[in-house]
């Protein structure tokens, strides 16, 4: 569900978890190591993830 909702381009939020979205990450000119050619890499969506607030608490004070 989560996959499917992402492929969609909605977001998707649990509670004391964190949050999952998609950006675009712009695209840009790259260098093939090889060759020292210029390459032109293109804008690409990827999915992006911020803990909660309940999750970071927890993991910067696992005692509580």
């Amino acid at each position: 569900i989560i996959v499917d909702s992402l492929g969609a381009g909605e977001k998707v939020e649990l509670r004391n978890f964190g949050i999952f979205k998609v950006k675009t990450r712009r695209g840009r000119m790259g260098r093939n190591p090889r060759t020292g050619d210029g390459v032109s890499i293109p804008d690409k969506k990827v999915v992006s993830f911020k803990a909660g607030m309940k999750m970071k608490l927890d993991v910067e004070s696992p005692e509580a």
